[in-house]
């Protein structure tokens, strides 16, 4: 057996990716070599507008998925009167942003949470609380999905929420619906 460490060829870099990508799907686009692609952006060549058109029906029909399931969870949630401001599809992912406290406990109830003892009925519960519930209630809804739920400081009636993928989303979608 053989001890040496074996090398892993290095990854391809960013303009390489997006070239072999365009490539493939047969579109004519120059894209620009950079010394230090980390630091300096990737440039596309001007396209043809019928590149462009198919450029853009690629990244549309890519993200498909996920933005159908955006919209879904935007729609159900506004039918409960909970507010999504911050919903977005970034990088692939659904960011589901910044909620309010009360929002933010009517969809922790909606999932199945059960109110802290300290949380008195007919009161406001506070940001930590409601985290806590949203975080025990959203796994369990969604059958394993993980959401990160922080407490903004300098805006204590708001929660942070994080992003989830497509089919966490579509989850939590069916969870919400019964």
């Amino acid at each position: 057996m053989n001890d040496t460490p074996t090398h892993m060829p290095a990854p391809p870099s960013p303009s390489s990716e997006l070239r072999a990508a365009l490539s493939q799907a047969g579109l004519n686009a120059g894209v620009t070599d950079t010394e230090s692609e980390t630091e300096n952006p990737v440039r596309i060549a001007p396209l043809s507008p019928t590149d462009a058109r198919q450029l853009a029906r690629l990244i549309r029909t890519g993200t498909k998925r996920t933005l159908k399931a955006a919209r879904a969870l935007r729609e159900i949630c506004e039918g409960y009167r909970i507010d999504l401001p911050g919903l977005r599809v970034k990088q692939g992912r659904i960011t589901l942003g910044p909620i309010r406290i009360d929002d933010a406990a009517r969809l922790a109830r909606l999932l199945g949470a059960v109110p802290q003892i300290t949380e008195q009925p007919g009161t406001d519960a506070d940001a930590g609380t409601v985290r806590a519930m949203l975080i025990q209630a959203f796994p369990q809804a969604t059958g394993g999905g993980v959401l990160s739920v922080s407490v903004r400081e300098n805006t204590p009636d708001l929660l942070d929420r994080g992003s989830i993928d497509a089919r966490t989303a579509r989850r939590l979608i069916r969870a919400l619906q019964f």
